[in-house]
């Protein structure tokens, strides 16, 4: 798991975001290399195309995250990103990716995916030990995604310690509670919009 504070935030990212991402950019650099060997550095206009590799990688593994701040849990994914204020928050869910749910609807973190039989197996007596409250089930079970050696089980252990400790506290107004606000991505998307079409350029798609 990777997480790290950044301007009064828990910054939380998948364990696997470096590593695919540092792929993608390896790929496109010896992609680049191949390129301006064979066709020397003019073939660097026609490699929107490997820059897109790049791009991808960076957008749907390095840039989602989710965002622990004293005011709010933010989810970053790709196209939306999700605040959701402690006080709309109601329960906190690992069935298939980490969830927040609000009295609406709940909201799913592209960063924190559920754990697969590998990540259920490798878990430890420490993993499930000293949770806070509201990870156990009835008879003190806990879920595989819940763990707190998976993406979902450690961000959900962020989110529902820093939970735990405003409603222990009385820092939680839950009689002025607030929505939870949804947002484009705009500057990703422009940006990937753009490297589409500089690429359907390069292949003549678009004259």
């Amino acid at each position: 798991m990777d997480s790290s504070s950044v301007a009064g935030a828990t910054v939380f990212k998948a364990r696997t975001s470096r590593w695919f991402t540092g792929l993608a950019v390896l790929v496109t650099a010896g992609g680049l290399a191949s390129v301006v060997a064979t066709d020397g550095p003019a073939g660097l206009l026609t490699a929107w195309p490997l820059l897109g590799i790049a791009y991808g990688g960076w957008w749907l593994f390095w840039y989602p995250a989710v965002l622990v701040a004293e005011d709010a849990v933010s989810l970053r994914n790709p196209l939306v990103t999700v605040r959701v204020p402690w006080n709309a928050l109601i329960d906190v869910d690992t069935r298939y990716a980490l969830k927040l749910v609000t009295p609406s609807r709940g909201y799913t973190a592209w960063a924190a995916p559920a754990p697969g039989v590998w990540g259920t197996h490798s878990g430890k007596v420490e993993h499930l030990t000293n949770l806070p409250s509201t990870s156990y089930g009835p008879g003190g079970s806990v879920r595989p995604g819940d763990l707190k050696n998976t993406d979902s089980g450690h961000a959900a252990y962020l989110v529902r310690s820093r939970w735990q400790e405003l409603v222990e506290t009385g820092r939680l107004d839950v009689d002025r509670p607030e929505k939870a606000q949804r947002r484009w991505n705009l500057a990703p998307l422009a940006a990937g919009v753009l490297l589409v079409v500089a690429t359907a350029l390069t292949f003549g798609v678009i004259s």
